[in-house]
């Protein structure tokens, strides 16, 4: 829902997750909260190619480290991006915490960053988000 009130009016979202309860949850919200510029569809990274060269950003909001084939997601990405588009990976830290996945699923930024370099992309940056995530923008 903040991609939705950040791109304002005429901008547009897709938003995807493989959990039914989660779509539905998040189109509840959008609902109450007036938001009409985005689409919810129940679908995988891994099998959706919802239009092609038609994003300016991809956005994976911690879920690299759950997709069966990330380079299959990642590819499917490249195809959505426009030119001059940006991946972002925002994920979990490799650090045992309370909250989360499991340490053992999760990539540490040196991982992921490797993962998307291998699906072609080139990494512009890594940071620290917060105590427990770290992003990831890199180009096409």
């Amino acid at each position: 829902l903040p991609a939705a009130r950040l791109t304002g009016p005429t901008g547009w979202v897709w938003g995807f997750d493989s959990n039914p309860e989660a779509i539905l949850s998040l189109s509840r919200r959008a609902t109450t909260e007036g938001l009409n510029n985005l689409e919810l569809a129940v679908g995988r990274a891994e099998e959706l190619v919802v239009c092609q060269k038609c994003a300016d950003i991809v956005f994976y909001g911690v879920v690299l480290h759950d997709f069966t084939e990330p380079l299959k997601a990642l590819a499917n990405a490249q195809k959505m991006l426009k030119d001059g588009g940006r991946l972002v990976n925002l994920d979990w830290k490799k650090e045992r915490m309370l909250y989360g996945p499991s340490f053992e699923k999760r990539f540490d930024a040196r991982q992921a960053s490797e993962i998307i370099r291998s699906a072609g992309f080139t990494i512009e940056n890594v940071d620290e988000n917060g105590l427990y995530h770290y992003i990831i923008t890199a180009k096409p």
